[in-house]
């Protein structure tokens, strides 16, 4: 057996015999009074759900799942925000072998109807403020099923939404008996921008969350008693798998939020105890605008990058790291007991590898920027596939199984790694990847536009927002720069609306004629929010 062959059966050992619905028995086994989930909406009153209890609530709506037509396999739409109806609609999924297909809630129609075509879905569960746009957007799905609250708040359905009420999924007291574990089920269906103008449809295995849990708690030294507080949105990787699934696996507490919120922060972190949280830069940013409480629990923040001054004015540690939906965990990831330097990401987390090349594919020296590639052992480590979508998984990975991130990072003489920048037609809005090709087509869509190109400019809050530089035809209207914003609005989500539209007559270009937006950026001062 080759060193190779040797650690992919050591990867798959740990997984035999697991799934989602075998973790959550665990704890409701050995723990069952413990909370496991706390929701702290910003209407109405916090809520906990004991393990025990959450898992009654977790087989009454797999119950009613399986009553209203859906089966092992099937993929189901979930599109809510943070709330207690999302982890049980998530679970419940698991608990019957459906897929959780969850999607971002900021998406627009043409979105919608995409994630549900490409995926299959049978059914979907939404909140009432999505609910008219999820129905009008999976016409021939089996059933719509909708909250009675948005993400704590009472609402109303929409009357001519068809649906049937979440509480009926709820209300099911049919028994919904245990599947025996099958690790490598498919688990859930995540849609990522990835590098092209339409998002990928990341497929997980059960196998890669019960993987992805153990490694994030090894990553972060978590331990049985520690308090997570998540506000970062459950449709992403990050809350999904940094912060619920690393919960779960220790038998933790997840105090979940709607979304964040600087003013709330505090007050809810140390009244539940908090200690620790997976964040962002705009998050930290908000935060360290504000004093410092003295009496907080926090140990640490994962942070993306080490970030010196929250450690000096809150006394809380950072861990810096790097990891994307296909990784499910982090792949790069800095040490709880070893600070590196100052915003540095890491290093290669156990159960990867990596190599940085460049342009041309060659290895690069110590201390030179070059694009990452990682890994690991689909379906297990790595995602198992982008869902029906042959060609990007064949031009994914090369014939030694390396993946190509599309990110770009340096290695120090030390072995010590940092971010280096995104490929060049991506830009990173807040905890967003948005693909530049997917703004320029509904802008050329428009017919008032000869060319144009969108970048990113610095923004001191939200890493990017995007801008687009267009050549106009002369029959362009004299609003233009108004009509585009307008035209972006409707067709797109809120963070992807363009900025600020600047005319040109020319564009700066590059060998072939390609648009130099490297210069197009040089152009645009950055933004202090």
């Amino acid at each position: 057996m080759s060193i190779i062959e040797a650690i992919e059966q050591s990867h798959k050992s740990m997984i035999e015999g697991r799934d989602i619905p075998w973790l959550l028995r665990q704890w409701v086994e050995r723990c069952p009074e413990k909370p496991f989930i706390i929701w702290e909406p910003f209407d109405g009153k916090s809520q906990t759900f004991t393990y025990a209890g959450f898992s009654a609530l977790v087989e009454q709506v797999a119950a009613g799942l399986v009553k209203n037509g859906v089966a092992f396999g099937d993929k189901v739409l979930i599109h809510l925000d943070n709330s207690p109806e999302f982890l049980i609609s998530w679970f419940a999924c698991a608990h019957i072998g459906a897929v959780a297909v969850s999607t971002n809630t900021r998406s627009v129609a043409r979105d919608v109807v995409y994630f549900a075509e490409h995926a299959n879905i049978v059914a979907a569960i939404t909140q009432p403020s999505y609910a008219k746009l999820v129905s009008s957007s999976a016409p021939r799905i089996k059933f719509l099923a909708v909250t009675d609250n948005d993400a704590g708040a009472p609402a109303n359905i929409p009357d001519e939404v068809p649906h049937i009420p979440f509480a009926n999924l709820l209300a099911e007291t049919a028994p919904c008996p245990a599947r025996n574990a099958e690790p490598f089920a498919d688990l859930g269906v995540q849609f990522t921008s990835g590098t092209t103008s339409r998002p990928k449809a990341v497929l997980w295995t059960h196998a890669n969350a019960i993987w992805g849990a153990q490694m994030n708690v090894a990553h972060m030294r978590l331990r049985h008693e520690d308090v997570c507080i998540a506000f970062l949105p459950l449709f992403h990787t990050n809350a999904q798998s940094y912060s619920m699934l690393s919960t779960l696996w220790i038998g933790g507490t997840i105090v979940i939020q709607p979304k964040f919120s600087a003013s709330r922060f505090w007050d809810v972190a140390r009244r539940n105890k908090c200690t620790w949280a997976s964040t962002i830069r705009f998050c930290v940013s908000a935060l360290l605008s504000q004093d410092p409480p003295p009496d907080h629990s926090f140990r640490f923040w994962g942070t993306g990058i080490r970030i010196p001054l929250v450690e000096e004015t809150y006394g809380i540690k950072t861990l810096g790291w790097w990891g994307m939906t296909e990784t499910i965990t982090q792949g790069i990831v800095s040490d709880m007991d070893h600070a590196g330097p100052a915003v540095g990401i890491g290093r290669v987390s156990p159960g990867f590898s990596i190599d940085i090349r460049d342009p041309d594919g060659n290895h690069v020296k110590p201390g030179e920027r070059g694009l990452l590639y990682i890994r690991g052992i689909r379906g297990v480590s790595m995602f198992k596939e982008y869902f029906r979508n042959p060609e990007a998984n064949a031009k994914s990975f090369d014939a030694d199984g390396w993946f190509e991130t599309g990110d770009y990072v340096r290695m120090d003489e030390n072995g010590d790694l940092f971010f280096g920048d995104r490929e060049k037609d991506m830009l990173k809005i807040g905890a967003e990847n948005v693909a530049a090709s997917e703004i320029e087509t509904v802008v050329m869509e428009t017919g008032w536009i000869q060319e144009c190109a969108v970048v990113g400019q610095k923004h001191s809050m939200l890493d990017e927002v995007p801008v687009v530089f267009v050549i106009p035809k002369v029959t362009a209207p004299d609003d233009l720069k108004d009509a585009i914003i307008g035209v972006c609005k409707k067709n797109l989500a809120d963070f992807k609306v363009v900025r600020d539209v600047i005319i040109l007559d020319d564009f700066p270009r590059s060998t072939l004629e390609k648009i130099a937006k490297n210069e197009l950026r040089e152009r645009l001062p950055a933004i202090e929010a």
